[in-house]
């Protein structure tokens, strides 16, 4: 009896760097059983049922480089693992999660493979990952399989757990190559994310900053208020005031003069806004639809020309924007609620998912639609006749890019309406005949904190603006760091006692430090983890302080291979050795090349502008020095170590022990830094111990290459006890 199947072993997703890439992603270990003598050339019809159920499989270029190179390995015989790869990517596609990385690697267990694919977030691709098994078996099987329904819940999972558009915008302009700022999602369901680590951090959640004072955000939302500023400070808005109650609207409009604007005190998304209101009887209508929006109704003037909303980020318009009036044309035949959908929403720019510039038109849940057709003399039910143009609504969504047109009056205006208020990003929201003229006489309606930017990112029509770049420069000027020093240590032994030395001195240097090792996690010397607690997690934390200066982290063989590193890149990254039999066993793990592979990935995030910092005495680890992006410094207890040796002939840095001192030499250039009788922790013949002198070494290269000079490297070696009770108080 055989056994055609699929089986998840395990899924494991590594949340940071790892041995496949620089990104989060799922490694499913499974096992294709039977499917092992079942490549897809051998399984009559599988080709042509995949390719019907997933027709865009043909843009994966595969390992071949070209479009269509997967469907050329799937014709030629490929195996189950590696087409789950790419029917889970496919998905993640079809979602909306475009790109992404993935690999399928068998181990030495017949039948068992590695999937690993790109982890956007972990709850979706891990249902896609399972919808792609799903997939992938009913082509094998010859049964039905659903995509578009797969698809759907996808997506609506992508809108239940990932960045809003907003958000991710502003993100994926801090993670482009230009800036390279690390970011970290404070909330797994929220946009409230963290650009940059420690206290070089900011914080975004969505278009507000930690730089949008409260005080400020909540003037916005009392309009009334809002206006009243604005209007102290010389800038044109529309006469009104707060009413209490129906008969009070209609006072005030009829001291104002119809038509007028009746909205909520503070509401938002234009719910409950009602423009060219123009009899008592509409107000009566209306009036509670605006009411329920929010804790009071303002009446106000009506001002006659477009509504645009200008984007004003640290005191600079970036972008604008113009509503569109929709309207349909009558052919004598269908309904107006048939024209609006074959007329409106047949649009493909039309949707309700955040992809789409503009949204429905549904008279029954569009109030303000109604009451523009009933003005006309129509309902959604009525027939126009034929060339005979209806209004639907007169002022639908701000999609029309117009930040060209701008003139600068007018954008020095919207920005001394954000500076009135007190916000470093607002929407300025505007009504004027002409953007481009000065000199109207228009207004500023609204100043809104945490504006939508959608609107400006896609466009219905116009030139995309990019807004998240316009806020990260705000956040950081262009030579401001986002990054504190992180150090990472990692090797077969030796770790925690480098990594703590390291944090030691560092402290002593005067910055505040985070350490997260095997011991525990400490800031600024005190433990506030203890070893049970400790995780990745908990090692995020540190990142996370806005307290911590400079963080160092101990990153063992099984914690790359399980979460992968809790940090993007790092300044100075440390190997102690590789001792590849310690480490054979778990996670497929069985030969030396795979263990030096786990190894090299510290090395792998060292940032250009960085150091890896290396023993010079163990082969193995001497040769990682070509995959580091920085410097390398050597460092051995034999001064005449082969690498050592090499690297002073090229002028480089290294540490070593001579004539019973350590060493710092740069090239040919020596400076005994201490006395190895000198160092406490040597006492007691300690120094003959396994791994104790190569650890000193280690630890002080990782301090030099973080720049903390000779002189401190001395006070704080000298007297450090690495046996000393730890604090915890």
């Amino acid at each position: 009896m055989t056994n055609k199947t699929i089986e998840f072993l395990n899924v494991l997703h590594l949340r940071g760097p790892n041995i496949w890439t620089y990104r989060s992603v799922l490694e499913a270990w499974v096992d294709i059983h039977d499917l092992e003598d079942c490549p897809s050339n051998v399984i009559p019809g599988f080709y042509e049922r995949l390719t019907a159920m997933l027709p865009s499989l043909v843009e994966h270029r595969c390992s071949i480089g070209e479009r269509g190179g997967f469907l050329k390995r799937l014709r030629d015989g490929t195996w189950p693992g590696h087409i789950l790869e790419h029917v889970t990517l496919e998905l993640q596609n079809l979602a909306g999660m475009t790109g992404g990385f993935g690999k399928a690697r068998e181990t030495s267990i017949r039948g068992v493979y590695k999937v690993v694919i790109r982890a956007w977030q972990k709850d979706v691709s891990t249902a896609a990952l399972h919808m792609g098994h799903d997939l992938l078996m009913a082509a094998i099987e010859d049964r039905p399989y659903d995509v578009d329904a797969a698809v759907l819940r996808l997506r609506d999972l992508v809108d239940s757990y990932m960045l809003g558009p907003s958000t991710r915008c502003i993100v994926e302009a801090a993670a482009d190559k230009s800036r390279r700022i690390p970011f970290i999602r404070l909330l797994a369901e929220g946009n409230l994310v963290q650009l940059g680590y420690g206290a070089r951090q900011r914080r975004i959640w969505t278009a507000e900053t930690d730089r949008t004072p409260a005080i400020a955000e909540s003037i916005s939302r009392e309009k009334d208020l809002t206006k009243s500023l604005l209007a102290s400070c010389g800038v044109p808005v529309p006469e009104g005031r707060i009413v209490d109650g129906v008969e009070d609207a209609i006072e005030a409009a009829d001291d104002i003069g119809f038509p007028v604007v009746i909205k909520p005190s503070d509401g938002n998304h234009a719910r409950g806004v009602f423009t060219n209101v123009r009899s008592a009887d509409e107000i009566r209508e209306l009036y509670p639809l605006t009411a329920a929006e929010g804790s009071e109704v303002i009446v106000e003037r009506f001002i006659r020309g477009a509504e645009h909303r200008l984007l004003v980020v640290g005191g600079k318009m970036v972008a604008a924007n113009k509503g569109d009036m929709v309207s349909v044309v009558g052919d004598g035949e269908h309904s107006i609620d048939e024209l609006i959908e074959t007329q409106i929403n047949s649009d493909p720019r039309r949707g309700v998912e955040h992809e789409f510039p503009l949204y429905l038109i549904k008279l029954d849940n569009y109030p303000a639609a109604q009451m523009e057709v009933a003005r006309q003399g129509f309902t959604g039910v009525s027939v126009p006749a034929a060339g005979q143009e209806v209004m639907i609504v007169r002022t639908s969504n701000m999609a029309f890019d117009v930040t060209d047109e701008v003139h600068p009056d007018t954008a020095e205006l919207a920005c001394l309406a954000a500076r009135i208020v007190g916000l470093d990003i607002a929407g300025v929201d505007l009504v004027c005949e002409d953007i481009s003229q000065p000199g109207q006489q228009g207004a500023i309606v609204e100043v809104n904190a945490g504006p939508g930017l959608l609107m400006h990112i896609k466009p219905a029509v116009g030139q995309p603006r990019p807004v998240g770049e316009a806020i990260v420069d705000h956040l950081f000027a262009k030579d401001e760091d986002s990054r504190i020093p992180v150090v990472g240590v990692t090797g077969s032994r030796g770790k925690t006692p480098v990594a703590r030395l390291i944090a030691h001195l560092l402290r002593i240097s005067g910055q505040y430090t985070g350490l997260a090792c095997s011991e525990g996690v400490f800031l600024d010397g005190r433990q506030v983890e203890t070893a049970e607690g400790t995780n990745w997690d908990a090692a995020e934390r540190v990142l996370m302080n806005r307290s911590v200066e400079a963080a160092v982290f101990e990153n063992s063989c099984r914690s790359i291979l399980a979460d992968g590193t809790v940090y993007d890149r790092c300044l100075v990254g440390v190997v102690t050795n590789v001792d590849p039999e310690l480490h054979f066993g778990e996670f497929y793990i069985d030969s030396a090349e795979k263990v030096w592979n786990v190894f090299r990935t510290q090395v792998d995030l060292v940032l250009s502008y960085g150091l890896a910092v290396l023993n010079a005495e163990d082969p193995a680890v001497v040769e990682m020095a070509e995959l580091s992006d920085g410097e390398v410094i050597f460092y051995g207890v034999d001064a005449d170590a082969a690498a050592i040796a090499t690297a002073r002939a090229d002028g480089k840095r290294t540490v070593y022990i001579r004539d019973g001192a350590i060493v710092l030499a740069s090239g040919a250039k020596e400076d005994p830094v201490v006395r190895l009788d000198r160092i406490a922790m040597l006492a007691g013949g300690a120094a003959a111990q396994p791994g104790v002198l190569s650890n000193l070494l280690g630890a002080i290269a990782g301090a030099w290459a973080l720049g903390i000079s000779p002189a401190m490297i001395r006070a704080g070696v000298t007297p450090y006890d690495p046996k000393a009770p730890l604090r915890n108080d």
